[in-house]
């Protein structure tokens, strides 16, 4: 699956909003793929850890871990992240890598940012 494709299936996802801010992309604001788990982290670019997300919150997040980030954006007014979609997500990516076995960067990655996030929930 080409880029375009996966990118069209993580709008369907989070209903055409950004995972970050809670916008809805438009003509103003355009949808950009962000990894959940950062390439520079072993994060493969499959369906399972790509997301929508606007241009600004894909540039201002840079390689912040996910978890960092949903708290950053929680801090922020003007930011309503889609923090159950996002769980959601990272237990589907953590199933994905479980299966198709290998990438032990991510694997390991994922697995401290979902304890954190179960952490910060509790």
């Amino acid at each position: 699956m080409d880029r375009a494709a996966r990118l069209s299936l993580a709008l369907e996802r989070q209903d055409g909003r950004c995972l970050w801010c809670g916008r809805a992309f438009g003509r103003l604001i355009t949808p950009t793929t962000d990894h959940l788990v950062p390439r520079l982290k072993g994060g493969p670019s499959i369906t399972a850890n790509e997301v929508a997300a606007c241009r600004r919150c894909n540039a201002d997040r840079g390689h912040t871990g996910p978890v960092d980030w949903l708290d950053e954006c929680r801090r922020r007014p003007d930011r309503s992240p889609q923090t159950a979609l996002l769980a959601t997500l990272l237990d589907e990516l953590d199933t994905e890598l479980d299966r198709s076995g290998g990438r032990r960067r991510a694997r390991q990655y994922l697995t401290s940012q979902l304890r954190r996030l179960h952490n910060t929930d509790s």
